[in-house]
């Protein structure tokens, strides 16, 4: 078994779709990104990536690649469910949390739990997706932007 942890940010702007797990949730406010900028599928990319032993997502989707630009996180995910598949690793479990003042994330958590497990091609038993608050305090706190962090448990591989 490996495990690999994952985390992103990115600032909150006027004139974009806000993405989480690849939901698109009503909000005055979107994130500022090279992709659709989802901070959730990139905590979890992240620590999918990092399991595996294989880097980062900005070393396999570099934000100066324009195949990239405006692409669903949801869509680079499954190209990480493919390559982890390819070296032998299957998804354990995987675990993130959204740290976000507003707005209000509870009604979308199934749905983003669904979108991510089917990008990878596994159970939506295996994915939990929290959210939470910093009562007021930080970057996330003032409304500025949206952190997530995620952790993922992977089993086989090479060498197994």
């Amino acid at each position: 078994m490996r495990v690999g942890f994952g985390y992103d940010v990115h600032r909150l702007v006027e004139g974009r779709p806000l993405v989480l797990g690849g939901v698109e949730i009503p909000y005055d406010k979107g994130l500022l990104g090279h992709s659709d900028a989802d901070v959730l599928v990139h905590a979890v990319m992240d620590a999918l990536l990092g399991a595996a032993g294989a880097g980062d997502i900005g070393r396999h989707f570099p934000d100066t690649d324009e195949r990239y630009k405006g692409i669903s996180s949801l869509i680079l995910l499954s190209k990480v469910g493919e390559a982890l598949n390819e070296k032998g690793f299957t998804v354990g479990n995987i675990d993130a949390v959204v740290v976000a003042q507003r707005p209000k994330l509870a009604p979308y958590m199934e749905e983003m739990k669904l979108k991510m497990a089917e990008a990878l091609g596994i159970s939506s038993s295996k994915v939990n997706v929290k959210a939470t608050t910093t009562e007021g305090l930080g970057f996330t706190g003032t409304g500025e932007g949206i952190a997530a962090y995620g952790a993922a448990l992977l089993e086989g591989g090479p060498g197994t």
